[in-house]
Parts: structure tokens; sequence; C-alpha cells
């Protein structure tokens, strides 16, 4: 499975995001549960530390070589935390994040998953490589998407 979604979210929504991220992925077996993630902050790793935490495989995809830098400095540890816990990383061969490289590693993580988890508000990407972008591609590619969003949230 693989995850997309928004990087901010108020606490009630990532509260119940998280609940439904953690049960659509108790669906699968630890021993065949295999998670996707770019391990951006917020969505992507609340799912990564999900499908460690259920006894899942952790694979990164990283949209280019100085991805670290591109992250928040207060993120760097979890990302650090995760990536040293993935059982493949994959990164991308651009020398640096751009929207391009973002979208890239999207369409690469979607390709190699069966699922996707969309933690989305169902409204169009803000900018190019946005959620909307990714569950357009996923379905473009006939990829089962599970949105989930807390009914009457509105995003910031």
């Amino acid at each position: 499975m693989g995850i997309t979604g928004h990087r901010v979210l108020s606490p009630e929504v990532e509260t119940f995001t998280t609940a439904e991220m953690r049960r659509l992925l108790g669906r699968h077996r630890a021993a065949e549960l295999v998670g996707v993630s770019c391990l951006a902050e917020g969505t992507d790793s609340v799912f990564a530390d999900l499908v460690l935490g259920l006894g899942g495989r952790l694979v990164a995809v990283l949209p280019a070589r100085d991805y670290r830098e591109f992250l928040p400095p207060e993120h760097r540890a979890d990302y650090d935390r995760l990536r040293a816990a993935a059982t493949r990383v994959r990164t991308l061969p651009g020398p640096e994040v751009d929207l391009a490289a973002l979208m890239a590693a999207s369409e690469a993580l979607v390709d190699e998953v069966d699922e996707l988890i969309a933690v989305w508000d169902g409204q169009p990407a803000r900018d190019y490589a946005g959620t909307a972008d990714v569950v357009a591609y996923a379905r473009s590619q006939h990829k089962p998407v599970h949105v989930v969003w807390l009914a009457g949230a509105v995003r910031d």
C-alpha cells in the first residue's frame, strides 16, 4: 500500500485519518504488509510509523538526493529514523527537490503499489504535485484509491 496526503492537518483530522489508515492497513497480515512512502512530514510519516507498528515492511521513495535538506528541520530526526527502518530506499536520480521531482517520486510510488491511501480533502491541488495530482495519476493507472477524510473538515 502507498500513501499520499496533506502534510499539515488539524489535530481532529489527524486523529481520524490515523485511525482510518490503521484500519485499512490492518486488513493485511503483517508478513504481507509493505507500505511505500516518500517520508514527508505529516501523513507520509504517520503512515510509515503505522506500517512499522503493525509489523510490516517500509519502502521509501525519495524524490532527489538532497531530499533531507528540503524537509523542515524539525522533521529531519523522524525522517532519519524512518529511512533507517526502511527495508528498501529508492532515491530518484535528480540532484535537488523541485515540483517535478516530487511528482516523479509520487508516480514511482503509485507504480509500485497495489492500492493507495489518500488523506485528501477532495479539493484541487494547491500546486503541481499535490495530493489531487497524485490521486489523479493513481486513478489513471487503475489503482484502487482509498480516500480518507473527516466529513465536514476543511483544511486551513
